[in-house]
């Protein structure tokens, strides 16, 4: 027989509450602090778990790295019964961050609504077992409930992703849930009524603008947080070097993880063809079609590990780098080979022989 243990180990993602539960116990064991209703932990227990610290033996690893106030604002709109919207660019943390929250405060981070086109009124809602709905008409059993009304009926926390990517009727269905805290089934004459506790967190990509624009109705009934790309170099590579290490574990890659060297490179690159300007400001550049986020970076090393450990020594190469680049970077084969070759030309060749081994190992990508 397999035992759960067994089965978290074979999982490829681990959800937060799991990979996070010796941080999880420590804090819930020390916590001094008074205790929101539904909540398993104080405010300030949340935080620390969210931004780092120490609580007696057990480090607290930080889970976001950037403006704590924020996280603060975050942690206190889920105290109240508003719900709370992040939003930001692509590879600004905010599945991260909306996760690490839930894991936190509730303790299960799995109730979810991924907002796609295809995303219906039932998803928010709830829907029938249709089997059972034709043998026996509409009855409780055949009732199939959502994510969010699972999370009102526990006094928990509901996540929405990518609440833009839904139809403007999808979105306007959570107004009077956000309203009214129910949800009425008139098939079986009963309202569903949330506990104390239940909220939602929503995220939307600023890049979605125009797709599916929320309604001011709707946005009224959110608490907004902007989050911001990493404001400097340091913090950009700190954040990329931490999220490398926990996804190298994850898959338990059998390569070295990147060297410091590495990382500013990325890092560096990636800023740049972002802001559309060199690092110095001396140079104007033109930015590729494509999204050049964080996570994208992150996406890159560990793709460069895995090509590192199954195909090299197990050491990164400024080959492996290079066809990580070429594939995050040239999205639009046209524009963006261009705009690459340009970066490569008038940037990457000049800055000496530190990189001149990557602007060789691009170059012949990019050929």
């Amino acid at each position: 027989m397999v035992t759960s243990q067994e089965q978290w180990q074979d999982m490829m993602c681990l959800p937060a509450e799991q990979l996070y539960q010796e941080e999880i116990a420590a804090l819930k064991k020390a916590d001094k602090g008074k205790i929101p209703v539904g909540w398993q932990m104080s405010p300030q227990s949340v935080l620390t778990f969210i931004t780092g610290g120490k609580v007696g033996k057990t480090v607290i690893t930080p889970k976001y790295i950037g403006n704590k106030r924020l996280v603060e604002m975050a942690i206190a709109t889920l105290v109240t019964d508003r719900a709370l919207l992040l939003i930001g660019e692509p590879g600004t943390a905010k599945s991260w961050l909306s996760e690490n929250l839930t894991a936190a405060i509730y303790g299960h981070s799995g109730l979810v609504v991924q907002g796609t086109a295809g995303t219906s009124e039932e998803h928010v809602r709830y829907s029938w077992n249709y089997a059972m709905l034709l043998a026996n008409g509409p009855t409780p059993e055949a009732l199939v409930q959502s994510p969010v009304m699972r999370a009102m009926e526990a006094g928990g926390i509901a996540r929405f992703e990518e609440i833009s990517r839904c139809a403007s009727e999808v979105q306007d269905a959570l107004i009077s849930i956000l309203s009214e805290k129910t949800i009425s089934v008139p098939e079986l004459g009963r309202e569903v009524s949330a506990r104390k506790g239940f909220s939602i967190i929503a995220t939307a990509n600023t890049r979605d603008r125009g797709v599916n624009e929320m309604s001011a109705a709707l946005k009224r009934r959110f608490n907004i947080l902007i989050l911001p790309t990493p404001s400097d170099m340091d913090t950009e590579v700190e954040i990329v070097k931490k999220r490398v290490r926990e996804i190298a574990s994850s898959y338990d890659l059998q390569a070295a993880v990147p060297a410091d060297e590495a990382l500013i490179k990325v890092v560096t690159i990636f800023r740049e063809l972002r802001s559309g300007m060199t690092l110095d400001k001396k140079e104007k550049l033109k930015s590729p079609a494509g999204v050049i986020s964080t996570a994208e970076a992150i996406s890159l090393l560990t793709n460069s590990m895995a090509l590192a450990a199954s195909f090299g020594n197990g050491e990164i190469t400024d080959e492996d780098l290079a066809a990580g680049l070429q594939g995050a970077i040239v999205k639009d084969d046209v524009k963006d080979k261009l705009v690459w070759k340009e970066y490569l030309d008038n940037v990457m060749k000049k800055r000496g022989a530190e990189w001149r081994g990557l602007y060789t190992a691009c170059k012949e990508m990019n050929e």
